[in-house]
């Protein structure tokens, strides 16, 4: 770049230069922002920094600027700043005060955060218990925003001054003795990345549990849920138990697959969230250790990016009892999360992965952001944060993304 394209310095102050705060309050109404800054453009200052609120109707617009230092028109100065700002303000019944100082914000500290809350209710004494917990670990709350107040209250704290780990072994115990959910994941430029999400199917993002469907019809539901129970308690691990539950399926008519799709129910949110994450440009998938039977249909309804699971035999028109290809199991579950990240061109890093089931947890653990949904202890315990809401779409605010984002998708939905 040549001297004579050389940009003109810029008008940020130094720690040690004077600067006005100058903060409105009052009654909301269109104009009020132009306003000021028409008011304060009369006296050549410079801007460096800004913020507003709008809450309930009521505005609260901060102003940081360079004082005028005899620098308008007529050489005014900042007495006359302070009498005009103030003159503006009263004509429109708003309230403004200007505070003297020096330099800028001071610095943030090292290590940035994003911490969501989600509560149904969020309560006074569970913000308070929240924002106790962050200064505890040295961090300081820059910021507060509020994503969404429906299904659930969700709230977004911008955090610095703390490593995210060091918040998150600090707020996951508080959330749970609190009754609330939170969620801590570094700033940065990768939140807004685009992402892969991969959920688990069963009590995740449908209602149900597929084989507990498929054994009505088979008239052995006591059996399934028999051979379900030894293999909660240890006695069994996953693949003997599918094949255990599978075989007591043995000569179904395959018709039954037809009835099991319709009987499938989706989670509440859970189009919501697919939708809204395809509109913003993620790839979703599943993983199961249900069967492609439900999960491909669930594929083509959704419109999902991946899909994968056990897959049940079908040999002359009924079910053989057993299940053909690799099983998914809670290894497969994690493989299957790396396949489908290297496929979607998305470092694990910006990965997220949903489940409720222990054989959830090595995908929980691999993806860049684990989120146990409606899980038993075990599983919240070992994710990175944990939903206990029956909404499936409030693990968008997790993501950072806004009620009013999710609606503006639904309704441009073609």
């Amino acid at each position: 770049m040549s001297a004579s394209q050389t940009p003109p310095a810029t008008a940020v102050p130094g720690d040690d230069a004077p600067t006005l705060l100058v903060k409105i309050f009052g009654k909301d109404r269109p104009g009020i922002t132009a306003g000021l800054f028409d008011t304060l453009a009369a006296y050549a200052v410079d801007v460096v920094d800004i913020e507003q609120v709008v809450t309930r109707g009521r505005i609260t617009l901060c102003a940081l600027v360079t004082t005028p230092a005899g620098r308008g028109a007529d050489g005014a100065s900042e007495g006359d700043l302070r009498a005009t700002v103030h003159s503006w303000a009263e004509s429109l019944n708003l309230q403004a005060e200007i505070i003297s100082g020096r330099g800028d914000n001071r610095p943030r500290g090292v290590g940035r955060s994003h911490v969501t809350v989600l509560g149904h209710p969020l309560t006074a004494e569970s913000t308070a218990a929240i924002a106790a917990a962050i200064t505890a670990t040295g961090g300081n709350i820059d910021r507060i925003f509020r994503l969404a107040k429906y299904p659930v209250t969700a709230v977004e704290f911008a955090v610095s001054g703390a490593a995210t780990d060091a918040l998150r072994s600090v707020l996951a115990p508080e959330a749970a003795r609190l009754g609330v959910d939170v969620a801590v994941v570094a700033a940065g430029l990768q939140r807004r990345a685009q992402r892969l999400v991969v959920m688990d199917v069963d009590s995740t993002l449908i209602q149900d549990e597929v084989i507990e469907l498929f054994a009505a019809h088979a008239g052995c539901e006591a059996e399934v849920a028999a051979v379900t129970a030894a293999a909660m308690r240890g006695e069994l691990d996953f693949e003997q138990s599918l094949h255990a539950r599978v075989e007591l399926l043995r000569g179904l008519d395959a018709s039954v697959v037809d009835l099991v799709r319709k009987e499938v129910r989706l989670t509440p949110g859970a189009r919501t969230l697919v939708r809204t994450l395809k509109r913003l440009g993620y790839q979703v998938g599943v993983v199961s250790g249900g069967f492609t039977q439900v999960t491909d249909a669930l594929q083509e309804e959704l419109g999902l990016d991946f899909a994968s699971a056990n897959t049940l035999e079908i040999v002359d028109g009924k079910l053989t009892g057993r299940v053909t290809g690799e099983i998914v199991d809670r290894a497969g579950k994690a493989r299957l999360l790396r396949r489908f990240a290297h496929e979607a061109g998305v470092p694990l890093a910006q990965t997220v992965a949903i489940g409720d089931g222990a054989n959830d947890l090595d995908m929980l653990n691999t993806a860049g952001l684990g989120v146990a949904f409606n899980a038993k202890p075990v599983v919240r315990q070992a994710a990175h944060t944990a939903v206990n809401v029956p909404f499936l779409d409030t693990v968008l605010y997790l993501l950072g993304v806004t009620r009013e984002e999710v609606e503006a998708a639904e309704t441009h939905v073609e």
